[in-house]
């Protein structure tokens, strides 16, 4: 018989290195993380202040803009915490909540970037009904459908994930609390939940996926349709930031969740890093160096923002 405990809290192994050091990440961390905030917060700010940004695409980007924050916000404080601290401890309620609204969130985005997908599909293929198929409700409804796919995706999981019980190793070897880390914890046989998360995972990535390139393949087709070399550079411009975001997240979450369990733990949480960290931090600078309007709108608003301090500076 396996002597089974009440684990109250886990212990996140993370990245162990001497303390000084990782006071060094989380100076890193809390860098990254506040150019996370600050740059989608930016992008999220001008699309809603600026009434010629109110598209459809422009709608689905600070829709994203709200999901990276929240993404990185459900990992980011705990590890800077962590580093700073030295306490790795994160209670049972607590490391359960984390791993249900990443999955919950990181499944919402990938269904997002499969409507913004189409919406460009849309846009480009069939530009004459664009505004009739891409109106205000349409748009919503992909919107909150999107969150109801993530919801979906998750929740079974997480129940069987709650209903494990844990023996005395409460250590996870990562450093926040995925769902892979924390089944291996449990002492009764974890096949059929490892099962269901990863058929789960590949619905929702490999789904999202198939829908994108499908979108995408017949853009391309369309592209090289036009004849007039600035028209097809100015179609390929407004899809590359996008094309660029879903390489990065599509490759980074199919390595960790669509495919056999490994051992190699530590290229895990390198990946899980590239997630968690790089792709929210270079969002915004992709979305907003790389579309034209996004650049006059952020002049306008530095623009009218050095003019009123020159105004109060005056007065």
């Amino acid at each position: 018989m396996w002597n089974q405990t009440n684990v109250t809290e886990f212990i996140l192994m993370g990245f162990l290195y001497p303390h000084h050091l990782e006071c060094l990440m989380a100076v890193g961390f809390l860098a990254s993380y506040l150019l996370i905030l600050s740059g989608n917060i930016m992008i999220i700010a001008i699309i809603l202040l600026d009434r010629h940004l109110h598209s459809p695409m422009h709608f689905f980007l600070w829709n994203l803009s709200c999901l990276e924050i929240l993404i990185t916000s459900s990992v980011l404080p705990k590890v800077i915490v962590n580093f700073l601290t030295g306490d790795r401890s994160i209670s049972y309620l607590a490391c359960i909540t984390q791993c249900y609204f990443y999955f919950l969130l990181g499944s919402s985005e990938f269904v997002l970037l499969a409507v913004m997908s189409y919406d460009r599909y849309v846009a480009i293929c069939n530009p004459l009904r664009y505004t009739m198929v891409m109106n205000a409700q349409h748009c919503f409804q992909l919107v909150v459908g999107s969150w109801a796919m993530g919801f979906l995706a998750t929740i079974t999981p997480t129940i069987l994930v709650i209903s494990l019980p844990f023996c005395n190793a409460n250590q996870i070897d990562h450093f926040f609390c995925d769902s892979l880390a924390l089944v291996k914890l449990s002492c009764v046989d974890t096949s059929f939940v490892e099962l269901l998360s990863f058929m789960t995972s590949s619905a929702i990535l490999l789904g999202s996926l198939i829908l994108t390139v499908v979108s995408y393949t017949y853009i391309v087709a369309t592209i090289f349709r036009i004849t007039s070399l600035s028209g097809r550079k100015k179609a390929f411009s407004t899809c590359s930031s996008h094309f660029i975001i879903i390489t990065m997240g599509y490759g980074s979450c199919i390595f960790m969740y669509v495919r056999p369990s490994g051992n190699d733990t530590s290229l895990n949480k390198l990946v899980a890093l590239l997630n968690t960290v790089v792709t929210p931090l270079m969002s915004p600078f992709v979305f907003s160096m790389r579309n034209q309007q996004m650049k006059d709108s952020l002049r306008a608003a530095l623009k009218r923002s050095m003019n009123f301090s020159r105004k109060h500076i005056n007065f």
